[in-house]
């Protein structure tokens, strides 16, 4: 596996303080990598997009609804006593 440019400089940093000796900076990077933790990607759902997914896959079979090519833009309303969302065509 290729390292990033972080893992390269922290093995060009152990061969130097190795005195150029490759394989036992290779010995001492496998003890500093196998250490280090490993970053699983987590894969989260946005919660609005899947409520409106819920809502709207009701009408996925009528015909009558036409969304253009380029879709909507649905926003909460803004301001002072302001209630519902403001849906705007894409143009």
């Amino acid at each position: 596996m290729p390292r990033t440019k972080g893992q390269e400089r922290k093995y060009q940093a152990i061969l130097k303080s190795v005195g150029g000796n490759s394989a036992a900076a290779n010995k001492i990077y496998k003890i500093w990598s196998d250490a280090q933790p490993r970053k699983k990607k987590a894969v989260t759902v946005d919660a609005v997009a899947a409520k409106l997914e819920a809502v709207l896959a009701q009408l996925v079979k009528d015909k009558s609804l036409q969304l253009g090519n380029k879709g909507y833009t649905i926003k909460r309303a803004k301001g002072k006593g302001a209630k519902g969302f403001s849906i705007i065509k894409n143009e």
